[in-house]
């Protein structure tokens, strides 16, 4: 007769594995028959013999332990009833809280979402915060959650310095870093900090996280910061729990991979045992916070309960390899060292387990009946602030005249003392001004410095306010965003730029994930006010291809809240530049300037030497509404053309044609700002045409004059006569072939003859 080795318990079986590792605790503390030690060591003495973790450490990080996974099991219980709208736990991961424990409230942390034991452990550092209870709201949706306002279930604390977000995928690395790389930035420019100079910047991520290529960014320009001997604290945390939702980690993978790499300083730490992990947890963070370096935390974790609810494990792996991966759960781990130690009896343990699990079902059932969001107003509203009539005393304020001639050279050089200059020069008026005017503000990105950028209109800004605030950066648009935004969550302005329009599509998660949404996500309590400018449009000569000639701006509009302007005259430029800046001062805004390259040398309009496309420097008094538009010939009705950038010179020389042909009066709106489009504005140009022609650059599919044919069809007026002039639906080819798949004039002009 053969006997069945090892059968599994029935109650082992169970596919709610949430169920079982519940009662693997209490079944593991219940029958554990170990000799407890004498009664009587002191709060200070180490917790085991050879732990630098106190007994009062291990005290508080077990009760966070636990904190943490009586969230994750109220949550996968109070699901099902439609009382919690987020099951991702930190079930495995709660040896996080040593982190937590051994830095301080005020250094900026950038989360995993298996957070659950760091966040428990932080909210010691301040008087009167509940962990339990602000979870509890957040989970619930509720609106009074403090971290997002029932946006999102996100890791956060204003008064805490968690940052919110929604980072899955290591895309919070990059701005990690920037943040490290600010701290020390602050120092050179004599920026006051909003935290102690000495601050580290915590950053937290899963293994499979590890691979991606956001994450790998940050760490290449961490380690090339260092290698060079600039100051970046950063302490990356991998957290290291051998799974990403279903597809395993190498075994060692993270520590071959991390371990030996140059400039980057690698520690182990054991997650899984507060005890013996926790001198590896401190050495890192001691090592970071006094050495400035980019420092590789390993902390080794496991996941018990899944990927999130939703995740049915046994659907996939088998009943022994759960078993196995349960037994390796930490707080097994901290309830035997509790009872060795004489922490607690077995009664007490099992008594306190259950506290915790009274107060976070007693924590969610209050959340469920406090008020939720109701309306689109309250969703939305602090995804895009804007205060008008502060943006517009922030952007005429010219109360830095010393400042502006010492950054001019002299009071005779100032710009609008100058002759009319083309859009190139006035950028570059502008850009210096603004460096005059906000100390903290700082312009970096590819060749911008001594070079002055590819077509010099960052020229003499290095000279004239030193590499401190004027500086290149590595090649690698992604950690551009990133610095910007570091630079951001230290109370800086940050200016950077985005060589070419389509290299913005190599890091455009960077703004519509990270930066355009941290507003959203965190209820208008963290911003990232930043002016970034990029250059791009087609028509330019003989040059580039599709990466130099990029006319895809839709993936600009689709961002939710994002703000894009784009001048097509230097006077515009330098008035648009001014409220931009004022935007990210005053309501935290992103922000973003597109230049049109083929313009920056335009002089002339009509004939060559005419210079009807040179125009004097604005005073510095002097700003543009946001949304305002430019009307050429505002009495004229017969044809309204609506355009923007390279599209505005071109429709102001058809319009001579046309005029000439048709004997049309022909009115051009120069719409100027992108994002968001100001359709009560489109709509009252519309009112009085008898034709309209919308011309864009933008390809067919996905430009910007979709939004202006919605703006007018929607006011009332789409029996009107229209036609769009758009670009074709491809790549844009190099050379004079780009003229085939680009509006031209000629296009204008036809288009206004077929509405005769």
């Amino acid at each position: 007769m053969n006997a069945v080795a090892n059968p599994i318990p029935a109650r082992h079986k169970n596919v709610n594995r949430a169920e079982v590792c519940d009662a693997n605790f209490i079944e593991f503390v219940r029958d554990w028959n170990g000799t407890p030690a004498a009664p009587g060591a002191h709060p200070s003495a180490p917790i085991t013999p050879d732990s630098l973790c106190t007994r009062e450490d291990f005290v508080q990080l077990f009760d966070s332990q636990l904190i943490s996974r009586h969230l994750d099991l109220m949550a996968r219980v109070l699901r099902v009833k439609n009382k919690v709208f987020y099951t991702i736990g930190s079930s495995g991961h709660e040896g996080n809280a040593m982190v937590a424990r051994l830095t301080r409230h005020t250094d900026p942390a950038f989360l995993h979402y298996r957070s659950g034991g760091f966040m428990a452990e932080r909210f010691r550092k301040l008087p009167g915060m509940d962990p339990i209870m602000d979870s509890a709201l957040s989970f619930a949706a509720s609106a009074e959650d403090p971290a997002s306002g029932g946006r999102h279930k996100v890791c956060g604390s204003k008064p805490l310095w968690v940052l919110p977000q929604t980072s899955t995928i290591a895309s919070h690395l990059p701005k990690a870093l920037g943040t490290a790389v600010a701290i020390e930035q602050a120092r050179r420019i004599g920026h006051t900090l909003p935290v102690p100079a000495d601050s580290i910047a915590i950053c937290s991520f899963g293994d499979a996280s590890a691979n991606h290529a956001t994450a790998q960014t940050a760490f290449n320009a961490a380690a090339w910061t260092a290698y060079q001997k600039l100051p970046a604290p950063v302490l990356f945390v991998c957290e290291d729990n051998g799974i990403g939702i279903s597809v395993k980690t190498p075994t060692d993978w993270i520590s071959a991979s991390f371990s030996g790499r140059r400039d980057l300083d690698y520690f182990y730490a054991d997650g899984l045992d507060i005890a013996a992990g926790y001198e590896g947890v401190a050495r890192a963070v001691h090592h970071c916070r006094t050495t400035r370096r980019p420092t590789f935390l390993h902390l080794r974790t496991t996941r018990i309960m899944g990927h999130a609810g939703t995740d049915f494990e046994i659907e996939w792996r088998s009943f022994e390899e759960l078993m196995a991966v349960e037994a390796t759960d930490p707080l097994l781990r901290s309830a035997a060292i509790a009872l060795a130690s004489g922490v607690y009896t077995k009664e007490q343990l099992l008594a306190r387990y259950e506290d915790f699990r009274a107060k976070c079902f007693a924590a969610a059932e209050q959340a469920d009946r406090t008020p939720k969001l109701t309306s689109l107003a309250e969703v939305v509203a602090p995804l895009a602030p804007y205060s008008a009539a502060k943006v517009k005393a922030e952007a005429q304020r010219a109360d830095y005249e010393t400042q502006r001639v010492k950054a001019f050279g002299g009071a005779e050089k100032l710009p609008e003392k100058q002759p009319p200059r083309h859009l190139a020069i006035q950028i570059n008026n502008a850009l210096h001004d603004l460096m005059a005017k906000y100390p903290e503000s700082l312009l970096f990105g590819e060749d911008v410095a001594q070079k002055g950028g590819v077509y010099t209109v960052t020229k003499g800004l290095h000279k004239a306010f030193k590499n401190a605030r004027v500086f290149n950066t590595l090649l690698d648009e992604t950690m551009i965003f990133g610095l910007a935004q570091g630079f951001a969550n230290m109370g800086m302005l940050p200016i950077p730029e985005i060589q070419y329009l389509a290299y913005f599509h190599n890091a455009g998660d960077q703004i519509r994930g990270e930066a355009a949404s941290l507003q959203f996500f965190s209820n208008n309590q963290y911003k990232n006010p930043m002016l970034v400018r990029m250059a791009g449009l087609g028509y330019q000569r003989g040059f580039g291809g599709h990466f130099h000639n990029d006319n895809s701006i839709a993936a600009l509009r689709d961002i939710p809240g994002l703000v894009v302007g784009c001048p097509s005259r230097g006077d515009d430029a330098a008035m648009m530049l001014r409220t931009l800046a004022a935007l990210a001062k005053v309501d935290g805004r992103v922000a973003i300037f597109l230049e049109p390259i083929a313009m920056y040398m335009s002089k002339d309009l009509y004939a060559a030497g005419d210079g009807e496309w040179s125009f004097a420097y604005p005073s510095p008094d002097q700003a543009m509404p946001l949304g305002e538009a430019r009307v050429y010939n505002d009495a004229a009705n017969d044809l309204i053309i609506f355009t923007y950038g390279n599209g505005v010179t071109m429709s102001l020389r058809a319009a001579r044609e046309i005029e000439k042909a048709q004997g049309w009066k022909v009115r051009v709106v120069d719409l100027r700002w992108l994002v968001p489009l100001n359709e009560a504005q489109i709509a009252a140009q519309a009112k009085t045409a008898k034709r309209i022609l919308i011309v864009d650059e933008g390809r067919h599919s996905a430009g910007v004059g979709e939004g202006v044919i919605t703006a007018i069809a929607e006011a009332g007026f789409g029996a009107t006569p229209f036609k769009r002039v758009v670009g074709a639906d491809t790549y844009t080819p190099l050379a004079g072939a780009a003229f085939l798949v680009l509006p031209g004039e000629a296009d204008i002009v036809a288009a206004a003859q077929s509405l005769s």
